[in-house]
């Protein structure tokens, strides 16, 4: 898991392929037309956010950085931080997450668009 942590290329990679695969995943729960895709984009930022923080602590852990650590200026200041490296890690993920919600519609069978 170190070799994971330390690299650069296997993070980025993770975060483009998990872009790519969460709006495929909520087409199941979506239906199909405009406004459910809208909905489905913004529930698939929400939950790429949560998973960009679940990320980077699973990523500082994993370089064996302790949770009380992490937290010990405060809880409020540690979720910070993973909110904003969430929020930066959307240039990786975003634009692949763009490029799957916008396939989506060519696998419609009841709504034109």
């Amino acid at each position: 898991m170190s070799f994971f942590a330390d690299n650069l290329i296997f993070p980025a990679l993770t975060l483009a392929f998990l872009g790519w695969l969460v709006p495929r995943l909520l087409t199941r729960f979506f239906p199909e037309g405009l406004r459910p895709l809208l909905m489905l984009a913004f529930c698939a930022t929400v939950i790429m956010f949560l998973l960009g923080i679940g990320f980077f602590l699973m990523l500082y852990r994993a370089q064996g950085i302790p949770f009380a650590t992490i937290f010990e200026p405060g809880l409020a200041v540690g979720l910070y931080h993973f909110m904003r490296l969430a929020l930066i890690s959307a240039l990786l993920w975003a634009p692949v997450m763009i490029l799957s919600v916008a396939g989506l519609p060519k696998n419609w069978t009841k709504e034109v668009w």
